[in-house]
C-alpha cells in the first residue's frame, strides 16, 4: 500500500477525532479505531513511516496518539 495513501486516510481520521472534547480520549479513539479498522499490514507500513521518517506528513494529533498507544 502506497504510504502516501495511508498519511491522507490517518489525517482524515485525526481530523475527526481531534475534534471530540477530551483529548486523552480522542488520541485513544483515534488508534482503536486504525487497530478496528485497518489490517495488519497497513499498520505496519505506518509504523515503519514513523520509525524512519519521524511520521513526515502526519497530522501532530496522531504523532501523539502514537507515542502514547503503539500501533502495532
Amino acid at each position: 500500500m502506497d504510504i502516501d495513501n495511508l498519511i491522507r486516510m490517518a489525517n482524515r481520521i485525526a481530523d475527526f477525532f481531534k475534534a471530540m472534547p477530551n483529548r486523552e480520549q480522542a488520541l485513544h479513539d483515534a488508534v482503536e479505531h486504525i487497530h478496528r479498522f485497518w489490517e495488519p499490514r497497513m499498520r505496519k507500513e505506518m509504523q515503519t513511516h514513523l520509525e524512519t521518517n519521524q511520521g513526515l506528513g502526519l497530522d501532530p494529533f496522531l504523532i501523539e496518539a502514537f507515542a502514547k498507544y503503539p500501533i502495532c
